[in-house]
């Protein structure tokens, strides 16, 4: 089990298959099982490749917006797996253990579980607009978060820390951005202003992965503590990349 920072912008996992026999290995259908998931993962028929003798492939498989965070616990050995791939061929059928080392199922699980939990209570996005403080290089900007309650009463929310991209940063002192904003789930929307710098300037800073306008949010629901990776959407990823190329001084 493989998950790259371009597979997590694009909400899949990827497993790989290894071919050790001696003859070329030619999939018709590939599908993850794992309870934690609620239904098995089924791979796009079109992205099926051949797995030549001796080789290996890897096989995105598109993740699921909702979960079953009361699914039984795993065992902790990872290099073992929790889940199944069963693969099918012309020639024969096989169900394997899958070997999840970095805990991808897991984590995703994980996460996704504290959005789940979130979403009773508050709706988190980013604003699309990135404002600088100033025209030209070298300017500061806010990273804007909106938190809407639901309604709901008898629930309350902290954001505790924001954790920058490797390409966004806090323009503080402080490696991580400290709202310390508390809300009520009956309360009214708040707007949290983070003062925003470029962390690298570098054309490979703008060309890495999927992750320069995702950021981590830590945050503590009724005392409990739990996170998640919050995404712009388009038009605010457009903007943020905008102002982080100006104050770079890169346009």
């Amino acid at each position: 089990m493989r998950q790259s920072s371009l597979d997590v912008s694009l909400g899949r996992m990827q497993v790989w298959i290894s071919n050790d026999t001696r003859h070329d290995a030619r999939p018709q259908s590939l599908a993850y099982d794992d309870v934690r998931l609620r239904a098995p993962l089924q791979a796009d028929p079109a992205r099926l490749r051949p797995i030549p003798a001796g080789s290996e492939r890897g096989f995105p498989l598109v993740l699921p917006r909702r979960v079953d965070c009361d699914a039984p616990s795993v065992s902790d050995d990872r290099a073992e797996g929790s889940g199944r791939v069963e693969v099918r061929t012309p020639r024969f059928t096989r169900r394997l253990r899958v070997s999840d080392e970095t805990d991808v199922v897991g984590r995703f699980v994980n996460l996704r579980c504290a959005e789940q939990r979130l979403a009773e209570v508050a709706v988190l996005r980013w604003s699309d607009a990135v404002p600088a403080d100033r025209p030209g290089p070298g300017s500061p900007g806010v990273l804007s978060l909106l938190v809407r309650p639901t309604g709901t009463p008898g629930h309350t929310l902290r954001i505790d820390t924001v954790a920058g991209s490797h390409l966004l940063g806090s323009a503080d002192e402080e490696p991580v951005w400290k709202p310390g904003l508390m809300v009520r789930s009956d309360g009214p929307p708040a707007r949290v202003r983070l003062p925003l710098r470029p962390a690298r300037c570098d054309g490979h800073a703008f060309a890495e992965g999927g992750g320069a306008t995702a950021f981590r949010v830590r945050f503590r629901l009724d005392g409990e503590p739990g996170e998640l990776v919050l995404r712009m959407g388009e038009a605010g990823r457009r903007a943020a990349l905008a102002f982080a190329r100006t104050s770079c001084g890169l346009d």
